[in-house]
Formats: C-alpha cells, structure tokens, sequence
C-alpha cells in the first residue's frame, strides 16, 4: 500500500480513497466486483467500486464521509485469479495493471471480469474483454483476441514513464498474461 516510505502506516481504506490511478488495488477490486462502505456523521453507504473510482484522485466519497469497509464477495466454485503489472521500479507502482478473474464451467468460461489500471486517469472494467470471453474454452487465439480489446474506448494517459501507445500495448499484453493465469487456476 503506498511506497516503500509509508506502507508500515498505510491502509487498503486510504489507499482505495487517494485513488492513484497506477495503484494495484482499483484493479482487483474492480475485478473481484468489491463494495466499497462509506460512513460519515449521517449515515453509512456503500457503493460498487465501478461507481467509487471516478477520476484521477477522484472518487465517490462525500464531504465527511471516510472508507470503513471493503467488502470483498466469497468465490462460488473454483475462480482463477490472477493480476499481472509492469511496475515503476522506483515505487512499484502499476505503469500498467491488470487483473483477471476468470470462472470456467462444462469447459466454458462461464464468468470473466477484468480490471485495469494505469492506463488511465481512473481503474476499470474492460467490459468488451469480459464480453469477448464469456462462452470460449480460453484458447490462446482466444485469449489474444479479447485482450486486445483492453484499451478500447479509452483514453490512455502518457507521462514520464510511458507513451500513451506503450501504455495501450502494455494493457493488452498483460490482460493476454492476467486472463491466461486465471484460466490455469480455474480448474
């Protein structure tokens, strides 16, 4: 949680509200479809994690409020898990995330979500990845085929680090990497 200089103090609560969008966190979270519990003087909520992560440093949290709880749902049946990250070597961060949970049935996938992180400004659901999976063996083709969807339709972010281009690629090859894990584990 954090770099090296905080993670003896650091919490999976402030982590989830600072809401670096290269943290390792958002992505599992979004994949493992977490709740995120917000409490303050007036109440308490809970709200999806793919509606909490809004924006860069940006999240659903209210004036007030504060993350008391994440909640996590317990696996049915055998899921594979898996997620995969080229790191910033200096802090360890995410250039680019992904993780995979992948749930195999009578030789299909019967359930695929993949969350992404540090391409953008905020973690996400590829959607498209997860559509793309549903009902395939998970054939290499396969896999190749929906994780090259991963940077659809989103707007890749390029700093110091990596090129917009570099971080889309990145994307691709480690979704290809995270949903090819979880496949090994899911059976």
């Amino acid at each position: 949680i954090g770099d090296i200089q905080v993670r003896n103090r650091g919490t999976i609560g402030g982590s989830v509200a600072h809401a670096d969008p290269a943290a390792d966190y958002p992505a599992a979270l979004q994949a493992l479809e977490a709740q995120i519990v917000l409490k303050s003087a007036g109440g308490e909520r809970t709200v999806s994690t793919a509606d909490f992560f809004l924006d860069t440093f940006t999240t659903a949290l209210e004036p007030g409020e504060i993350v008391s709880e994440v909640i996590v749902p317990i696996e049915a049946g055998l899921t594979g898990t898996s997620y995969q990250k080229f790191l910033q070597p200096a802090s360890g961060f995410a250039i680019v995330g992904v993780a995979a949970r992948i749930r195999r049935e009578g030789g299909g996938i019967v359930l695929a979500r993949i969350g992404v992180t540090g391409i953008s400004g905020s973690s996400y659901r590829a959607h498209n990845v997860e559509a793309a999976l549903l009902g395939k063996t998970g054939t290499e083709d396969e896999i190749r085929a929906a994780a090259a969807l991963t940077p659809d339709g989103i707007e890749a972010g390029a700093d110091l680090h990596a090129s917009a281009d570099f971080r889309r690629n990145l994307a691709v090859n480690y979704a290809a990497r995270a949903i090819r894990t979880a496949l090994s584990r899911s059976a």
